[in-house]
């Protein structure tokens, strides 16, 4: 006897769309990623796809509050607080780009036309990341310097945005190159030679 096919939850096929958007944007790219694609992904007809997103922004939107959701589980499954700050800064660097590494659509995302020209909510959504990493790397880099193991001429808002080109530009190398080296080690590697940068000279 044939058994009956089990219809989805409305919650439960969104986050199938979602989870689809994402996997094919590391496949294909964000600007290639087409409502057809998409439905022919997971097997539904794309008024399917618009009964539960309206709009592709839509689709961007809710992508942008799982990668949210994720960044946030991420954050409290590692907290580190005990540690020295310049050692916060390490393992929160590497976590980021362990994170990249295992989600390669936010790499493709941020340097694509869809984040870029064409969908300034996703645009704003990824520049409040961005200024929200940059404003705890400063307080952990302002800490470094009070405490004399950072140059005390070091501006902590530009050694901050030191450390965010270093992972922005790290992960443009990463998909450039196919994804073909260990991202958070070479993170770790280039990101010490740039902390030694910034403590006193002797």
């Amino acid at each position: 006897m044939k058994q009956a096919r089990t219809r989805k939850s409305a919650e439960a096929r969104r986050v199938e769309i979602v989870d689809a958007a994402l996997r094919l944007t590391a496949e294909i790219g964000p600007d290639r990623l087409t409502t057809e694609r998409l439905a022919a992904e997971i097997g539904l007809s794309q008024p399917g796809i618009f009964r539960h997103f309206p709009t592709k922004a839509d689709i961007w939107k809710a992508v942008a509050a799982h990668i949210a959701e994720m960044l946030r589980e991420n954050a409290v499954r590692h907290t580190g607080d005990e540690a020295e700050p310049a050692e916060r800064v390490q393992n929160l660097v590497v976590r980021q780009l362990t994170f990249l590494a295992a989600t390669p659509a936010i790499p493709a995302i941020l340097f694509s036309r869809e984040l870029h020209a064409d969908n300034e909510e996703l645009r704003s959504f990824f520049v409040g990341l961005m200024a929200n990493l940059h404003q705890h790397f400063s307080a952990l880099i302002a800490a470094e310097i009070e405490a004399g193991r950072f140059d005390e001429n070091l501006d902590p808002d530009d050694a901050a945005m030191l450390v965010l080109a270093l992972i922005q530009g790290l992960a443009m190398r990463w998909s450039l190159n196919a994804r073909d080296f260990d991202l958070a080690r070479e993170g770790a590697r280039l990101l010490k030679i740039q902390l030694d940068g910034f403590r006193p000279k002797r």
